[in-house]
């Protein structure tokens, strides 16, 4: 009977030379593959018991989780790379002068992989934050090794090479906090009641729900510009990525009050004079 099982598990399913895969070889990696998906499974479920009872932040844990999935499934496929019988070492010594070649024609895909791992490691950029990049607000939703994922305000969804958000000037509107100071700019005519100007702008902001820090709403008078008194209204709100439309709903609010108590918003003006020459 054991004699048959050995027969069994020993029966040559590959031989390719010194390569023999063997139903005891293919057992094994199937194992291992298992074996490697329960450790992930149960590390991910301590880190997220931690994260209740420590308050550890889910961004960061996330990405903590990531770069451990990474290392266990390299450790795993190495083993299983040596129990099929394809030395590592040999492997790398051998195939020295094609990984050169090749790394040439993949140095950025390669610079990419080195970008996400800072990315994980580092944390300055987290799932949810938002980010200008290339003059593009985006809302990151996934990093990943080479490259992450976003969605822009009109909802398309956009691939980041991570290189681009480590080597190149990227501003993070979330990285500090979860609400932002923004601004609307208005202008009205000379002769205009000033402080009435400043408590409209101010209802007009404290009006919309998205506006948060009430006491922080200010309206500034910025400058005597050409052709109009300019004024200043900052606000801090939590709803970044959607802040265009929110600005919109405020101007429109202003543009009402303004009309309700007849102050108007002047056009641009020039005095241009005329000589004319001497008969």
């Amino acid at each position: 009977m054991m004699e048959a099982i050995n027969d069994f598990l020993n029966f040559k399913l590959i031989d390719i030379g010194q390569y023999v895969l063997t139903i005891n070889t293919l057992l094994s990696i199937i194992f291992i593959i298992l074996v490697t998906k329960l450790i992930i499974v149960v590390i991910k479920k301590a880190l997220y018991k931690a994260q209740k009872f420590e308050k550890l932040d889910h961004e960061n844990l996330l990405a903590l989780f990531q770069i451990i999935k990474y290392v266990i499934w390299i450790v795993a496929i190495s083993i299983i790379l040596e129990r099929i019988g394809i030395k590592i070492t040999v492997l790398i010594t051998g195939s020295a002068a094609l990984l050169v070649g090749i790394g040439i024609g993949i140095q950025q895909t390669f610079n990419d992989f080195i970008s996400g791992i800072i990315l994980l490691a580092e944390g300055t950029t987290r799932i949810g934050d938002i980010l200008e990049v290339n003059g593009d607000i985006i809302k990151i939703q996934k990093i990943g090794l080479r490259t992450s994922q976003g969605i822009k305000r009109d909802n398309i969804s956009v691939i980041i090479p991570n290189s681009k958000i480590i080597n190149n000037q990227v501003v993070n509107w979330t990285h500090q906090t979860k609400k932002t100071r923004f601004d609307i700019q208005i202008g009205v005519a000379y002769g205009s009641d000033i402080e009435l100007v400043s408590n409209i702008l101010k209802e007009s902001a404290l009006a919309h729900p998205e506006i948060t820090d009430t006491s922080k709403v200010e309206a500034r008078l910025v400058d005597f510009g050409n052709s109009s008194i300019d004024f200043e209204l900052l606000f801090f709100s939590r709803d970044i990525f959607r802040i265009e439309k929110v600005k919109s709903d405020i101007r429109k609010t202003i543009y009402q009050k303004f009309e309700e108590n007849n102050i108007s918003i002047p056009f641009p003006q020039m005095d241009v004079h005329l000589n004319s020459p001497n008969s």
